[in-house]
This record gives structure tokens, sequence and C-alpha cells, in this order.
């Protein structure tokens, strides 16, 4: 049985040769190709090249040569069939399984592309050639668009009383062209309409090139009807999982690294027709998954560039939150805020290519800026908005899959966090320096407080607010008597205290006689002693702050665990292993 040619073309389209490669080799750029070592010979220098705009790797050492497919064959062992399922999953396509379903399915989607390219044919012709399209045409002389735009986007117009669906019912059937999204029935005047009429339209192509919807915009200011609509999901077309010009802006990923995000159809064009090519649209819809992951196929840097006004800004916030927990150590993702009342297309009119590629350079931001940015307006100089501020960034934070940028973007946060009290940051730094000066050893508690990780900054934060809230953990000791520490220093003197508490009797912090650097190296670097502060007596968020700090400990045990399991499970292949990570991965996401 054979592979449909459209479904293997769309796997080899979505992935580069260069990222498949480079899960066993390990490549460096040179020019337009990557270069490595042979994975089918010993070798000291390299002679393995590959190319993603050709799509093929060559070895000059074994005259080894092919696509993704021959690759994964030759270094996996596998059957064609079984390196198709391999790589299908790893672009995020369905299986091809020969079933019934499937091949009526492959039937239908042959039909569906055939409607819209019929229909996205005829009507760019009707804008091209129809004499009576002026409005439209005009609309677009005015937008600073003409017909090079209009070819290259293949940009049409459907007239207010359009009669192209009759012509289609001659080939296809009714159901089917209701189906395909460009038709629905009018119930008043019962029959089928065209759902763009009076509209431009803006085919929206797979990655392959070919159209799969619709976005059509009205020409005139008629406030009862949207400016904007897309065509609705069916069944070959989900909005969440596909991007305006993909198609054409992929194409450059063996020459630029970057790419732009922006909100609307008009942006894209007004942008490559100043120069700007590397840009895609989102569909009207929140940023997805899986349109962060579809464009980290082919580009290292993503740069979000909504409009420069309210809505812009609140679609600028969803889109950063939605896409960190897809950031990766090889990957960015930035974003640029206009000046106000401008978007992309107006920007570029104004200023030129030039000028919008310098704003950019000045202007962007990583996404832990912006949102570190954001949620420091939103917080007032007190220690509950400060508690309500820490907790929503460690919660952005811990939804970053990739366990190497959240623990740097944790970092990131708590440091600019402690930074929100400066004038007492220094003040103690002074009166600490007094006694660095005449003590070795606090001058190595001083030297080890540079190289601090988060799991002992948290275990500081945890010591800080217990000793500082003995009476009231001694009454509920069920609180922290099970929370477990990682560093032994630390471990002990939480053990010791646990021991007092447990003992019954009142006790101050002297009466657990500490070592008296060991106590200033805690109230020195412990972050939560900036949200405690002139929060006396608050007995209520001192415990939600300790159910914070626990959980955040129960998360790093977590982490650790996984870490051995997944390290054990890549020797042992166990299934007893594989189980154990499966309820410890579920844990976390509980947490």
């Amino acid at each position: 049985m054979k592979y449909p040619k459209e479904y293997l073309d769309e796997i080899k389209t979505r992935l580069k040769v260069s990222n498949v490669v480079s899960k066993v080799v390990a490549l460096k750029k040179r020019g337009k190709e990557f270069v490595g070592l042979s994975p089918f010979k010993n070798e000291k220098t390299p002679s393995f090249t590959v190319n993603d705009e050709k799509e093929f790797y060559h070895c000059f050492a074994t005259s080894e040569h092919g696509n993704i497919f021959d690759f994964v064959m030759k270094t996996q062992n596998l059957r064609f069939g079984e390196a198709v399922k391999y790589l299908a999953n790893i672009a995020g396509m369905q299986p091809y399984l020969f079933t019934k379903q499937d091949e009526e399915r492959e039937r239908n989607w042959k039909e569906y592309l055939s409607i819209y390219s019929k229909y996205v044919d005829y009507y760019h012709g009707q804008l091209l050639k129809n004499e009576k399209l002026s409005n439209a045409r005009d609309y677009l002389k005015n937008r600073s668009l003409g017909k090079n735009e209009v070819k290259k986007f293949k940009i049409g117009f459907v007239e207010k009383n359009p009669s192209f669906f009759d012509e289609l019912k001659k080939e296809f059937g009714e159901k089917t062209l209701l189906e395909s999204g460009l038709f629905y029935f009018d119930e008043k005047k019962k029959k089928c309409t065209e759902r763009f009429k009076g509209r431009l339209i803006f085919p929206i192509n797979n990655i392959s090139g070919q159209p799969i919807a619709l976005g059509g915009r009205i020409i005139e200011n008629l406030d009862y009807l949207a400016k904007y609509i897309n065509s609705p999901e069916t069944n070959f077309f989900k909005k969440g999982s596909n991007l305006y010009n993909l198609d054409l802006a992929r194409k450059l990923s063996n020459k630029l690294d970057h790419i732009f995000l922006v909100e609307g159809y008009m942006d894209v064009v007004g942008l490559s027709k100043n120069g700007v090519e590397n840009v895609v649209a989102n569909l009207g819809t929140s940023l997805t998954d899986k349109q962060i992951l579809t464009l980290n196929q082919f580009f290292d840097d993503i740069i979000i560039c909504f409009d420069g006004d309210e809505s812009g800004y609140k679609a600028a916030l969803r889109a950063a939150e939605n896409s960190i927990k897809e950031l990766k150590p090889e990957k960015q993702i930035s974003f640029l805020f206009l000046p106000n009342n401008e978007d992309p297309d107006s920007y570029v009119n104004k200023n030129g290519k030039a000028n919008f590629i310098d704003f950019t350079k000045q202007s962007k931001l990583s996404i832990h800026q912006f949102i570190f940015s954001h949620y420091k307006k939103q917080t007032e100089n007190n220690p509950s908005s400060l508690a309500i501020f820490e907790k929503k960034l460690r919660s952005i934070a811990y939804s970053i899959k990739d366990d190497f940028i959240k623990k740097y973007v944790l970092e990131y946060f708590l440091e600019k966090i402690a930074e929100l009290t400066p004038h007492s940051n220094q003040n103690k730094k002074k009166f600490f320096a007094k006694k660095i000066k005449s003590l070795d050893t606090t001058k190595k508690y001083f030297n080890d407080s540079q190289s601090l990780t988060g799991v002992e900054l948290k275990e500081f934060s945890l010591l800080y607010l217990v000793m500082n809230n003995l009476n009231l953990l001694q009454e509920n000791i069920h609180l922290i008597e099970n929370i477990k520490l990682f560093t032994e220093v630390n471990k002990k003197i939480f053990e010791l205290i646990i021991k007092k508490l447990k003992s019954g009797k009142q006790i101050s912090i002297e009466d657990l006689e500490l070592d008296n650097q060991l106590l200033e190296k805690i109230n020195k670097f412990a972050p939560i002693k900036h949200i405690l502060k002139n929060q006396a007596n608050d007995n209520q968020k001192t415990i939600e702050l300790l159910e914070d700090i626990s959980r955040d400990l129960i998360n790093y045990d977590l982490d650790f665990r996984i870490q051995e399991l997944e390290s054990k499970f890549s020797v042992d292949m166990s299934e007893t292993t594989f189980n154990e990570l499966k309820e410890l991965k579920k844990k976390q996401n509980l947490n």
C-alpha cells in the first residue's frame, strides 16, 4: 500500500532536514548548508552536509544521500512505513492507517482542495479583470497595494450578488459545498448563500501552499457588519493550527532566523510589499501552542508585533502568557510594541523597511521582560500586592515545559522582585560588610552566596518565614513537619527547628542556638523578606505564603525525581520505571 503523495509531501514541508538530522548529528552552519561528522562512518573531519533548501543530506565519506525518510530509515534501521509514522509524529500530523476512513478522508480532502482552488482562482480573476469591481481596486490602491501584491497573495473580491455557487454545484454536491465553509444556508431566503459576499478575500494556505480557508474584509464602512471574518472551522481547517503566509515565509528560514508574527492579513501584505517578507499572521484567535511549535520548526526568534493600541496590547499579553510555556534554550520569543494607533502596515508604509528594522532592534523586548514589566505596573508598594505579584510570576515560570528555561526565568523574576526594595538591600549590605572584613568564615558565606541556587533561595524563604512566626507554627506544626529540604545545612537547621517546636515549650529565635553567620545569610538572601515587610500579625497571609513555598519545594522534589527516572528509563526501558515516571508527571501537573 502506498502513502498518498500529498501526505508525504506535507511531512517533508513541515520538517526541515537539519531539524531531523540534528537529533542524531551535531551540525554547524556553514553558508547555506550545515556540516557535521558522518553518522555512517567514524571520522574526525566533517564530511556530512545538510541542505534545507534542496531538502537533502549528503555524506562525502560514504556517498550516502537522500531525504528525511532515507535518513531515518538508515540511522534508526526502520522500514519506510515506520519512518513515515515517526516523522509524521514529529511533524504533528495524524498517522495514516490505510483504513476505509483514511481513504475516504483522502478523497474528501482532494475534493475540498479542488473547491477552494476553483473558488480562489475565480474571484482572484474577477478582481484583476472585472471592470465592475473598480471600487475594490480603488480600496486597495488607497491602501498602497497594487497588482503585484494582489497576484502574490492571490487576493480576490466577491461581489454583493455572486452566483458562483451555481457553477460549483455542477461539479460538487450541495452538502460538500456547505461543509467547505464557503457557503451557508440562509433560512429566510431558503437558499445557499456565499459567506464572503461584498468582501475582499485573502486565501489562507496550508504549509504546502494550497488554499484551505479564507479571510474576508469589507471595503465599506458598515457598522452592522464585522470588518473581518474568517472561514469557520471544518474537517480540514483549524484556526489554531494554521498561520497566514506561512507557506511563503517558511522558505526564507534558510536565510533568516527570525519571523514577525502580526495580527492581520493587511499587515502581512503591507510589510511584504515594503520588503519585510518573513512575516505571518494568526487568524483572529489567541496564539496557540501549535502555532508556536510550527514556527519553531523553521525560525529561532519569533517577534510578536501587534497593533499599538489597547486591544493590541491585551492580545500581546495573552500571546505572552500562552507562548512562554513553549520556550526552549535555542529559541526566543520577543515582543515589539509600535507607537500608539499604529499597526505594522501603517508604520512600514510611513517609515519604510530600514526604519522598521532599526525600530525592531532598538525596541523589542524578550518575553520574560515584557511579562515582568506588565505585572510590575499593576503592583502597588505594599506586602499584599507584592505577594500577589510574586505568586503570579512564579505561576507563569512554572508553566514553562523546558526545565532549564524554567529555572532561569524564575531566577530572573526573583532577582527583579528583590530589586524592588533597593534602599533596604543597600543598608543591609553596609551592615554585613563590616563583619565580612573581620571574619574569614563570614567571607566564605558571602562568597558562597554568589552562586546560590533557586532551591537554596526557596529554602531560605521557608526558614525565614518559620523563624519569624515560631508561635504560630508551633500551634500548626502539621503545616511544616513533612516539608522536604534539599541542601544539607538548611535541612539540619529545619530539623532542629521542628524538634524544638515539637517539644511544646515556648521558644524564640535565640533558643534555637543557631550559628550567627547562618542566621545572617538567611536574613540577607531570603527573597520572601521583601514580601513580609510590614505584614506583621497577618496569620492568614503567612499560612498562604507557607503553602506556596511548600508547593514549590514539592515541585522541586518532583523535578529531581522525574529527571532521575528519565535517565533510568533511557537505560533500562522498563515498564515499571515508565509507569512510575507517568505517576510522578501526573502529580507534577496537579501541583
